[in-house]
């Protein structure tokens, strides 16, 4: 009338299992293998970096750019120095050819 329901049949597989201890070995066997796949296997252990959000990349793009304008400005500045040393060489030199042919007379 009653159909023993499977925690029933365990247990009575369980007390049968304590008789035999050869069966009490494999039962415990195989319980702990069913228990080791039930665990999930991790392929590596390392932790794997996400890719940079859209501020990450924004604030990194601002950056190249303000220090192009920089590098750009430092260009321009050191033209404009070289400039101005070529000019000053020409009038100092001008001014030596003046010096040297007046004391020359």
């Amino acid at each position: 009338m009653n159909e023993p329901t499977p925690l029933d049949k365990a247990e009575q597989a369980v007390r049968a299992a304590e008789a035999d201890t050869d069966v009490a070995r494999i039962v415990a066997a195989v319980l702990a293998t069913q228990a080791a796949q039930q665990q999930p296997a991790t392929a590596c252990q390392h932790q794997h970096r996400t890719g940079r959000s859209t501020g990450e990349w924004l604030a990194l793009g601002c950056a190249v750019c303000i220090g192009g304008v920089g590098i750009a400005f430092a260009s321009i500045a050191i033209a404009i120095g070289g400039i101005s040393v070529a000019i000053l060489a020409l009038v100092l030199r001008s001014i030596w050819q003046d010096i040297r042919k007046n004391t020359s007379r």
